[in-house]
């Protein structure tokens, strides 16, 4: 069984900074991409920027955004600078995992809610 867990969503004013982190845990082989997808009230549900092989962002977080990963802790991360209320969402950890229980699959995490607002 493969976990996604996230943590460091919240509150922020237009203009402050977060860092969200997502660390996935259980029977892991390896893991060959991780990335994050937002999805606001009304929204479809879209990328924000995925690492593995290349890295890649929205366009509408390019500068702003960076994506990390932690390949020893199995964690990715998302730093947020100079927040925008469009960027209020609630932001989606995803996984493409090979686990010792058969072929790479496709994992979600629960969801973080990000609220710019001041």
């Amino acid at each position: 069984q493969v976990q996604l867990v996230e943590s460091g969503g919240g509150l922020v004013q237009p203009g402050g900074s977060l860092r969200l982190s997502c660390a996935a845990s259980g029977s892991i082989v390896s893991i060959y991409a991780m990335a994050w997808y937002r999805q606001a009230p009304g929204k479809q549900r879209e990328l924000v920027a995925r690492t593995g092989g290349s890295t890649i962002y929205a366009d509408s977080v390019k500068g702003r955004f960076t994506v990390s990963r932690d390949n020893a802790k199995n964690t990715v991360y998302l730093q947020m600078n100079s927040l925008k209320s469009e960027d209020t969402a609630v932001y989606y950890c995803y996984a493409y995992i090979t686990s010792d229980s058969g072929p790479a699959k496709n994992y979600w995490g629960q969801g973080t809610q990000v609220t710019v607002s001041s």
